[in-house]
């Protein structure tokens, strides 16, 4: 009699790793799946390790093009930032991985598909809701909710006693979530808000003090909210996205520290590093200032905290989300030009931006020679609007 086949969204952290004999144990044949949105050179050797645990097989999907494309940009585009801070990396990885997930059980004839998340966290709702949209009626196992290992010391012990290979200790016991687009670090010693984190928290950013004392001003350029050249040398997304992290990173730019609101009704205190995104945010908001009206800029930042909720609560493939990007893509029409930045001691600025597309007229806006605003309409204006409220 065959075993029965689960795909498990695999990352190669400790969770996933106990998760893989867990799951053998039950008289399950685990096929391992990684999407690959950009976490680094370790997903061969997370690979390896699935592979010695046990696992049937462990299947590598590189979708970091796609992620970049249709996921990052789409939330840059919208300018969705949930409660003003994060920038939604991880959020915005879990649906393109589940979907990916659904069409590999597919392919493998799988009766369920697993994920690694607790149970009172957001990943599980980005996994099952879209588990549930894209393969109704699969079966969805979640170990985390219902096995007896309740801490991450215990996983450890379960670990250390099935021979798993794994890279956490009981003295850093961070988890941690690396994609193209941000890291998350969470747990251990940073679940005390009160507490600085540690030189050790921080992956890709560098201390402001440890960060070159010259500014680094770049020039980015964007056609249709889309970045498509950094100091006038045109990159692919990914590449852009790379090379922009690197950058951020040497200057320090992108650190976050927040009290998030979790979909489950708790707080929790989150380390977030995005240094491309936080450049690329500073230069889309700048150049959309500079090109939108103010009724469509208005209506837009309204847009952009629901987007931001509906992508940290899992509700990515849902009518309303595709509504809202077919009109933020309308007003990206004009968004293209140039921004100038500068990157110094762990701050993003604007120092310059340009478009064929500005609604900024110096005729209109100058004090000085050249002005052709007729200021004596000033007053009929003022009259009118006080009007309502005399």
């Amino acid at each position: 009699m065959s075993k029965k086949k689960v795909v498990l969204a695999y990352s190669g952290g400790l969770d996933t790793s106990v998760i893989i004999r867990w799951l053998m144990d039950r008289g399950y044949e685990v096929i391992c799946y990684m999407g690959d949105v950009g976490q680094g050179s370790d997903t061969e050797s997370a690979r390896e390790r699935a592979m010695r645990i046990g696992a049937s097989k462990c299947i590598v999907g590189d979708l970091k093009r796609e992620f970049v494309k249709e996921y990052a940009f789409r939330a840059l585009k919208a300018g969705a930032l949930y409660q003003g801070k994060y920038n939604l990396a991880t959020a915005l990885s879990r649906p393109i991985i589940a979907d990916a997930m659904v069409r590999e059980a597919v392919r493998q004839k799988a009766s369920a598909l697993a994920h690694g998340c607790t149970g009172k966290g957001n990943d599980q709702v980005r996994f099952e809701v879209t588990f549930h949209v894209k393969a109704p009626g699969i079966k969805v196992i979640a170990p985390v909710r219902e096995w007896e290992l309740t801490t991450r010391e215990s996983e450890i012990d379960y670990a250390i006693s099935n021979k798993i290979p794994v890279e956490q200790t009981r003295e850093k016991l961070y988890s941690i979530d690396k994609n193209l687009w941000g890291i998350s670090v969470e747990g251990g010693d940073l679940e005390d808000p009160w507490k600085e984190p540690g030189e050790d928290t921080y992956i890709s950013v560098k201390p402001a003090r440890k960060t070159p004392d010259v500014p680094k001003n770049v020039t980015l350029k964007f056609s249709g909210g889309i970045p498509v050249a950094l100091d006038g040398k045109k990159y692919r997304p990914v590449e852009l996205i790379e090379k922009l992290n690197a950058l951020g990173g040497k200057h320090g730019v992108g650190r976050v520290d927040m009290i998030e609101d979790r979909l489950v009704g708790i707080k929790s205190r989150e380390i977030y590093e995005a240094p491309a995104s936080a450049i690329l945010y500073a230069a889309h908001t700048a150049l959309e200032e500079m090109v939108l009206d103010r009724a469509t800029r208005e209506y837009k930042a309204l847009l952009a905290q629901r987007y931001s909720e509906l992508v940290y609560n899992g509700l990515w493939f849902t009518p309303l989300r595709e509504s809202i990007d077919a009109f933020v893509d309308s007003t990206q029409k004009s968004v293209s030009g140039e921004v100038r930045l500068k990157l110094y001691k762990g701050s993003v600025s604007v120092s310059g931006r340009k478009s064929a597309r500005s609604r900024y007229k110096l005729a209109l806006a100058t004090y000085g020679e050249g002005d052709v605003f007729d200021q004596s309409l000033a007053k009929g204006f003022i009259d009118l609007w006080a009007m309502p409220y005399r």
